[in-house]
């Protein structure tokens, strides 16, 4: 077996600086092939690349963009890491991003192309716009400026406005393949063991191992399973691995992997709402995620 990295070690680069794009092929010749033919028959301003989180929509878009453009130079560019309050300042609660982003994006876009011509916008992810956000973007796609590219990143369709979907080349993009998974492991990952139950628990998404790795979330996976499965484990076994998945809300979904190891179906609904709550109404992680663990030790 491969000697394990500190989960420190990991360097995974940000979309806009990763050229390596895995799997979405269709993808990109839909849009290859539209771009090229332009001329004869204009290009979709807006385009939605919706599929589950960590597949690779972002790094698709910025390899789009640059196609597009060629650098950086006319990226317009919406998400939690250049979000701002109404005086201006960074807003990281990391909640939604807001309506002061938007402005601030369609206030640049008044300004002259640096280019001369066409100009990219990427929203990551349209799911985070806030509901006046959502209302600002909707007002702009209905007369979109010209040569202006919309590239909108979205994880659940249903978390998008009607209005705004409808204004969109919608293009659904599938989980990666055990196949792609273990290429982008090699690449990313080349000193590292990546086993079985780690790609089954990615569901398709290397960002999903790449969090887990980062975070250390797969051996505290482990840990939580031997618990589980163990019939001497105490309430102090269960409070203590719940402690190490409050640390990081990354970390909560693999309650719900848990529970979907074990087939506990009927669990899946009350869990999933109670590890929303964390966030929605500020729970204390620990004590809600040990109520979770507790229920699915009864149900065993």
């Amino acid at each position: 077996m491969a000697p394990r990295k500190s989960t420190n070690s990991y360097n995974f680069p940000a979309p806009i600086d990763n050229d390596f794009l895995v799997g979405h092929t269709d993808v990109l010749n839909d849009f290859i092939n539209a771009w090229n033919g332009r001329d004869t028959h204009p290009v979709h301003p807006v385009w939605m690349l919706a599929g589950p989180r960590g597949i690779g929509k972002a790094t698709l878009a910025y390899k789009i963009a640059k196609m597009v453009y060629g650098n950086v130079g006319d990226f317009f560019i919406v998400d939690m890491a250049h979000n701002i309050d109404k005086n201006g300042n960074p807003k990281t609660d990391g909640k939604s991003i807001s309506i002061y982003t938007v402005r601030a994006m369609i206030e640049r876009m008044q300004m002259s192309s640096m280019s001369g011509g066409w100009r990219v916008i990427i929203i990551d992810s349209v799911d985070e716009l806030n509901s006046s956000a959502s209302n600002a973007l909707l007002k702009l796609l209905e007369e979109p400026p010209a040569q202006t590219l919309f590239l909108l990143i979205v994880h659940q369709l249903a978390n998008v406005l009607p209005t705004v979907r409808s204004r969109a080349r919608v293009e659904k993009m599938r989980p990666l393949t055990r196949g792609q998974l273990c290429e982008l492991c090699a690449k990313f990952m080349p000193d590292t063991d990546i086993s079985d139950e780690m790609l089954r628990l990615s569901n398709g998404s290397f960002g999903r191992i790449a969090g887990l790795k980062k975070s250390g979330g797969d051996v505290i996976y482990n840990e939580l399973m031997e618990c589980l499965n163990n019939p001497h484990c105490t309430s102090a076994d269960m409070l203590a691995v719940a402690k190490k998945i409050a640390v990081s809300p990354e970390l909560h979904g693999i309650l719900l992997d848990a529970i979907a190891a074990f087939g506990l179906a009927d669990l899946y609904p009350s869990a999933t709402h109670a590890i929303a709550d964390i966030t929605r109404i500020n729970l204390e992680p620990e004590t809600a995620l040990f109520k979770i663990i507790t229920q699915i030790k009864q149900c065993l």
